[in-house]
């Protein structure tokens, strides 16, 4: 039986065809991911194949040697088997495929006047320069084992807390990017801009007030940034952040915060304080005994990195 490379030289070496021509498919004929795959396929491949196949195999090399001419942009070529024939298939490059699974992640996060860094916020760029923020990574990633092996089983997310521009904010969109690479979707809301836009709501028709809440309470990973950063009147302590945190709480939908305030802070001088003034220390408790289910709380250690040159 004769073997495909003499089938190859016999093929070369046929009066018939252009100089050219021959030059051409002993270009192509020496390529390294051809040759491979002639070798794969050897049982199948004949000389009646290898000619009727020529043009699949020049298709082939031509658009993976100029991928920037392609009349596939994004795609590369591949040689298959359809039958007995040689053909050519296209799949998604490494580069198209990341850039697709980019803009998946990144719809599964959703953002409420969040900052724009939280978009690429990665553990891999998170600083670790002691074992308290070492620990607020384990804990973030033991969340993350947990939810995504079984998300059934209820476990709280974080309370994350401590001084200005340690990486809170940062933190919490590590965890949404990372959940959203296993096909999580969270909703980020940096909580002081939320009560303004809700407050600015009421007179304003065009804004469903009930439907942007009912969005948030029901999202399966909620992170509320920046809790107790301004004051916060009864109504959005009770009938917003409350409803929301009560439904959370009782669907066990796990859910994260962060505060320049620990648990018991918030509670006795944010909380517990009304814009008038008012102490409600009974309302206060009923939040925080909600918040304390939702989440554990994570003491976050730092430098200001928002003052560092």
């Amino acid at each position: 039986m004769q073997s495909l490379s003499d089938a190859i030289k016999e093929i070369m070496n046929e009066d018939d065809f252009d100089p050219k021509y021959r030059a051409l498919m002993q270009e192509v004929y020496q390529d390294e991911d051809v040759r491979s795959f002639i070798k794969a396929n050897e049982d199948k491949l004949s000389k009646e194949t290898l000619v009727h196949g020529e043009a699949k195999l020049y298709e082939f090399y031509t658009q993976k040697k100029n991928p920037e001419s392609s009349f596939a942009p994004g795609y590369e070529p591949a040689l298959v088997m359809s039958g007995k024939w040689i053909d050519v298939t296209y799949q998604p490059s490494q580069k198209l495929t990341a850039k697709r699974n980019s803009q998946y992640r990144s719809k599964l996060v959703h953002s409420i006047s969040m900052p724009k860094f939280v978009q690429s916020a990665s553990f891999e760029s998170f600083d670790i320069n002691d074992a308290q923020r070492a620990e607020s990574i384990r804990e973030a990633l033991d969340f993350i084992e947990g939810y995504t092996s079984d998300s059934d089983q209820y476990q709280p997310g974080l309370y994350l807390y401590g001084n200005f521009g340690v990486g809170k904010t940062y933190l919490l969109g590590a965890i949404a990017n990372e959940l959203a690479t296993h096909g999580v979707a969270s909703t980020m809301v940096h909580f002081p801009s939320l009560a303004v836009e809700i407050k600015n709501s009421i007179n304003d028709k065009t804004i469903d007030t009930g439907k942007m809440v009912d969005t948030i309470k029901k999202s399966p990973i909620l992170m509320i940034d920046d809790i107790g950063a301004d004051a916060m009147s009864s109504w959005i302590r009770d009938d917003i952040l409350g409803v929301i945190l009560e439904y959370r709480m009782q669907a066990e939908l796990p859910t994260f915060f962060s505060s320049n305030f620990s648990m018991k802070k918030l509670e006795d001088e944010h909380l517990a304080v009304n814009q008038r003034g008012d102490i409600e220390q009974l309302k206060a408790k009923r939040i925080m005994e909600r918040i304390r289910f939702l989440a554990k709380e994570v003491t976050l250690t730092g430098e200001n990195r928002r003052t560092r040159a």
